[in-house]
């Protein structure tokens, strides 16, 4: 396993900062060469999973999403897992429990006589699973847009203030404004970046049949309407994160925002959402060892407003936010 030194962590972080950013100006932020700071990249990318991606916001993408829970087997889990992360419409595909859990984020569309082919026949259909529960994502407290802090931290903030002059500007529309929807032209461009987020205008045209000028005004009013944003997926276990673990935690409606809220500041969560269904919050915890989870467990989420949680320890991740793992 890659042992990275701060200069990979200020990489990831810059990364963060502007998915997008040119490597030069990456080296001159971090006080590094560009040829060093592209060499780390590509270390990273082969070693430890590093892959930059844009994905689209659901409100403009129009979808739902669905945390699904499928108890299956032992003899018929991985094969069903790889399955889901095979298909488009799913992420985060994870195997949990023992090996007899697979959890993963469905994308169903709003209406249409197959919106929900996926949840209503296809699973309940399939050979070896026994079981299934399905959570609607109503709204995410961490995660996504907002990164983990194990891989932030690093640069400081006049750093970051460099990086971000560069950035093209970001938001989630005016409040109260009717969500962009993603025309085909945009999905076509959102295709390749979904693959890599860091390919060239000029790739970007030839694969969109553009012009390097209109994907560059495209993808800058994309990210000006918070049509998309950019992730960057790797290893936590790069990151010194060697144990995650989901949380799912039942929480007195009252107080369901309270409590969340405060979840989303603690650094060893990933992600922070609330569902529906009997856990209505859930969480994705990565820390250092076993021993560290347990003192997270017991002295940082002992919040009286939680009335009842799980653990599930993550045994394999088949997918990321978009990236198929080996």
């Amino acid at each position: 396993m890659i042992e990275p030194d701060d200069l990979d962590r200020g990489l990831i972080h810059a990364l963060h900062v502007d998915a997008r950013a040119p490597f030069t100006l990456i080296a001159d932020v971090l006080g590094s060469s560009t040829q060093t700071v592209v060499r780390r990249y590509r270390r990273l990318h082969a070693e430890g999973g590093l892959r930059v991606v844009a994905l689209p916001s659901p409100r403009s993408a129009r979808t739902h999403q669905w945390f699904v829970r499928l108890t299956a087997a032992t003899r018929t889990a991985h094969d069903i897992a790889v399955a889901l992360a095979r298909r488009p419409d799913t992420s985060w595909v994870r195997l949990t429990s023992g090996g007899t859990e697979i959890v993963a984020i469905i994308h169903t569309a709003p209406s249409g006589p197959d919106a929900h082919s996926l949840l209503l026949r296809d699973i309940p259909r399939t050979a070896g699973i026994t079981a299934v529960s399905a959570h609607y994502l109503l709204h995410t407290y961490l995660g996504g847009p907002t990164a983990w802090r194990g891989r932030v931290g690093v640069l400081t903030p006049e750093q970051e203030a460099r990086l971000r002059a560069h950035d093209a500007p970001a938001g989630a529309g005016a409040e109260g404004e009717e969500p962009y929807t993603l025309t085909d032209a945009d999905l076509r461009l959102l295709a390749v970046l979904r693959e890599d987020a860091r390919t060239s205008y000029a790739e970007l045209a030839a694969a969109t049949g553009s012009t390097p000028a209109t994907v560059t005004r495209r993808l800058a009013e994309l990210r000006s309407r918070g049509a998309l944003f950019f992730d960057v997926d790797i290893e936590p276990a790069v990151l010194g994160a060697t144990v995650s673990a989901l949380l799912w935690m039942q929480v007195a409606p009252s107080r369901l925002d309270e409590v969340a809220t405060e979840l989303a500041g603690h650094e060893e969560l990933a992600v922070v959402a609330a569902t529906t269904g009997p856990t209505n919050l859930v969480a994705h915890a990565l820390c250092r060892d076993a021993e560290a989870l347990h003192h997270y467990l017991t002295r940082r989420v002992a919040l009286d407003a939680i009335t009842r949680i799980e653990t599930a320890p993550v045994l394999r991740t088949y997918k990321a936010a978009a990236t198929l793992r080996g």
